[in-house]
């Protein structure tokens, strides 16, 4: 987007805009009736987390509306919340077109901000469908930390002009995956997922049409090595993003020869094939409970790692690594919608026990940091997002009650299930934290896994075939040596009435 003709300054010469209020950086597109009297709200009830900073509107003669500066026209957008360094951008444009809206979408994304529409953030603050809106909440007071957004031109040079293919795109981490992938001018995005439905939602959110008539949304499953193969040997990508996982735990300790199938034999199929193929990245997505697992979900994902590993050691063009964080705030199934749902429904909120902490993050930090380590990456790395302090659940379902102005708040504990933790760990016990080029990023370098590695995994897939349930899970023990599986009796683990969606 170009920079307006019709004002006599242009964006960057009005220089970054102090907020005394506290909250994201808001930017609202239009200055008519329905931006003003969202400007007037968020002044006025500073609990939703939402700091207004000025407007955008293509109304010249506007200059200053309700103390607040017209920033620009819609055209102005990039240079405005690049300059503003905004995080959210509010549509109160109402005949907004889909296609002016994806545009801005689109662009918005480029610097790492997320935009709103007026109709749902209206509809959140009447409290019809409370909380579902996530980012009218004040995340900083919620995770004990602000919420930052980080793009690199590297970043960006890394994704532009490139070929990108992302596994599990349907996904919540893999949609954001798509969504700040696509900003960035990408030659080809192509959506790889095993759920058509899935692949209809994202194509609609994208392009505003779910014709499914596009060979850049692929239906396959990440276990057939042969559909991997000719996927990756027919589209030659430049970058692989597998975020395709089983990854719910309380559903992988009752099933773990599912969790192997996709989680360990998924990977090496991908990885497989990008090395085949010379792929020039590719980057895992990973999860804490890979560090020292006592879950299924854990133990898989940490083969999923020593298997990125075992493929960087082979020499061969491909680079690659894994990324390890969290929990994010905002996917499917995870904490915030949860909550909001009982809240809807009349319930007490459910947590499992008064000291259970997590690691926490937003969609949009993490998937940005996935970026930025995918261009950090030189071989073989575990890159360990920084992920502030964790956070207990229950401070965090206070925090939430407190800022929908809830004074009493019934949480009900729902005692411990096996496989979690009480308390997450980003570091193994024999990893050793590493800083890298970027304050936050972390890397963990070990050895690559031993000759003897790839007959064990083919135990592994032979036993999880069979659904050979304690043979897979002692296979898993002797591969890893640190998975020890807990059980509701032990102290040191504990589980939410939600799924841990990494």
């Amino acid at each position: 987007m170009s920079t307006s003709l019709q004002y006599e300054w242009t964006p960057a010469d009005l220089g970054f805009i102090p907020t005394m209020q506290k909250g994201l950086r808001t930017l609202i597109v239009g200055a008519g009736e329905a931006g003003r009297a969202l400007a007037r709200d968020l002044e006025n009830v500073p609990d939703l987390g939402l700091a207004p900073i000025g407007f955008l509107d293509d109304d010249t003669h506007k200059r200053v509306v309700r103390r607040l500066p017209v920033l620009g026209m819609l055209s102005d957008l990039l240079a405005v919340v690049t300059v503003q360094r905004v995080d959210v951008v509010l549509l109160a444009i109402p005949g907004l077109s889909s296609a002016q809206v994806r545009t801005l979408a689109t662009t918005a994304s480029r610097v790492g901000a997320s935009v709103r529409h007026l109709p749902s953030f209206v509809t959140m603050m009447q409290r019809d469908v409370v909380g579902t809106d996530l980012r009218s909440l004040e995340i900083g007071a919620l995770i004990g930390r602000p919420e930052m957004h980080v793009v690199s031109p590297e970043v960006q040079a890394t994704i532009r002009g490139a070929r990108v293919l992302v596994t599990g795109a349907g996904g919540s981490i893999g949609s954001e995956l798509c969504r700040q992938v696509n900003g960035f001018g990408p030659e080809r995005l192509v959506m790889l997922d095993h759920d058509e439905s899935n692949l209809h939602r994202l194509q609609l959110e994208l392009t505003g049409e779910g014709l499914l008539d596009s060979d850049d949304l692929v239906v396959a499953d990440i276990r057939d090595a042969q559909r991997m193969d000719q996927i990756i040997g027919d589209m030659r990508p430049d970058v692989i993003f597998h975020a395709a996982a089983l990854k719910h735990l309380p559903m992988l300790e009752r099933h773990p020869c599912e969790g192997v199938k996709s989680n360990v034999r998924g990977t090496l199929n991908v990885v497989t094939a990008a090395v085949v193929h010379e792929v020039g990245r590719f980057i895992l997505i990973s999860t804490d409970k890979a560090a020292d697992p006592t879950s299924v979900l854990g133990a898989t994902k940490q083969l999923a790692e020593l298997v990125t590993k075992h493929a960087a050691a082979s020499r061969a063009t491909t680079t690659v690594a894994a990324v390890r964080f969290g929990n994010v705030l905002g996917s499917r199934g995870s904490l915030l919608p949860v909550l909001a749902e009982q809240l809807r429904n009349d319930e007490p909120f459910t947590v499992t026990h008064p000291n259970v902490t997590r690691f926490f993050m937003t969609i949009e930090e993490a998937v940005g940091l996935v970026l930025e380590a995918a261009h950090l990456a030189r071989g073989g790395e575990t890159f360990v997002l920084d992920m502030g302090k964790p956070v207990r659940i229950v401070d965090l379902v206070a925090n939430y009650a407190r800022q929908l102005g809830l004074s009493d708040v019934d949480i009900r504990f729902t005692g411990l299930r096996p496989g979690e933790k009480l308390h997450e760990s980003l570091f193994a016990g024999h990893e050793a934290r590493e800083a890298t080029t970027h304050p936050r990023i972390y890397s963990t370098s070990s050895a690559a896994p031993g000759p003897r590695f790839l007959s064990g995994l083919e135990d592994l897939f032979e036993a999880s075939s069979r659904n050979a349930v304690d043979e897979v899970t002692s296979i898993m023990a002797a591969l890893l040596g640190n998975y020890v599986r807990s059980s509701p009796a032990d102290s040191t683990s504990c589980s939410a009435l939600y799924p841990d969606d990494f």
